[in-house]
């Protein structure tokens, strides 16, 4: 069965540096997963390559099957791939309700299509609709986020890419987006997200897989790396990560 979304030996260098190293991992329909890892990890830059942002190295990004290798940005939106990229990046000087509209550009539906989409966005996100006439620079950072994610469902993606959704959040904001995460998987939207917050983002997913320094370094179902004591010390910080690496390989039978 051909997976929704596939990286295969996926490789990303800027200059000399190479960010990921030929990682290969997959999204199937339905689902969440989780991609985690410490700052620098290449996870970002994950998400950047399958928006079309950044061009591989090497490697195949698929989708349906189909190499979206060398596809323009803007048409991997048409092929139903939308991300929210990490510190939010909403239009400042745009109200709340032009933002949600840049969001819907790529859609040929009639304007009632695209209304019902954002009538489903203020469902998920009430305190939108208040704020709609609202310069986006003027809202807080958890709802600056909750639009960040409200523009990227605009374009009816198949594909959510979500990147570090609770960065800079109160607990309370963070506990509330992980919760519509959840109700926007429900409605039959796949989501690739990465997070930092290890916790909480194995709370929603099903699988998961942690990177370091550009590499796969372990992954599973996310009930399995939830349980896994070394794995949640090891994500938090790279020397704790070279230590349990190093702990692993002296334990690996000869």
């Amino acid at each position: 069965m051909t997976a929704l979304l596939e990286i295969e030996n996926l490789h990303i260098a800027y200059d000399s540096v190479k960010a990921l190293k030929g990682i290969s991992l997959h999204l199937d329909q339905g689902e969440i997963v989780a991609v985690l890892g410490a700052n620098g990890a290449g996870k970002s830059t994950l998400l950047r390559a399958i928006s079309g942002l950044i061009t591989p190295a090497g490697g195949s990004i698929r989708m349906d099957g189909k190499t979206l290798n060398n596809v323009p940005a803007f048409e991997i939106v048409f092929k139903g791939i939308s991300q929210s990229p990490e510190g939010r990046k909403v239009f400042s000087t745009l109200t709340v309700e032009e933002n949600l509209n840049l969001g819907a550009y790529t859609r040929k539906e009639k304007s009632r299509k695209i209304a019902e989409t954002k009538n489903r966005v203020f469902e998920l996100f009430p305190v939108l609709i208040e704020r709609r006439k609202q310069l986006a620079g003027t809202l807080s950072g958890g709802e600056q986020q909750m639009l960040a994610i409200g523009r990227a469902l605009m374009s009816d993606p198949r594909v959510l890419l979500l990147d570090e959704p609770s960065l800079g959040l109160s607990p309370i904001f963070v506990k509330l987006i992980f919760k519509i995460i959840k109700e926007i998987n429900s409605q039959g939207v796949s989501i690739l997200l990465v997070e930092q917050n290890a916790r909480k983002a194995l709370s929603v997913a099903k699988r998961g897989y942690v990177l370091e320094t550009g590499e796969i370094f372990t992954s599973g179902l996310a009930s399995e790396l939830k349980q896994n004591k070394k794995i949640q010390e090891a994500y938090l910080g790279g020397t704790a990560l070279k230590k349990f690496k190093s702990q692993k390989k002296n334990n690996t039978p000869s």
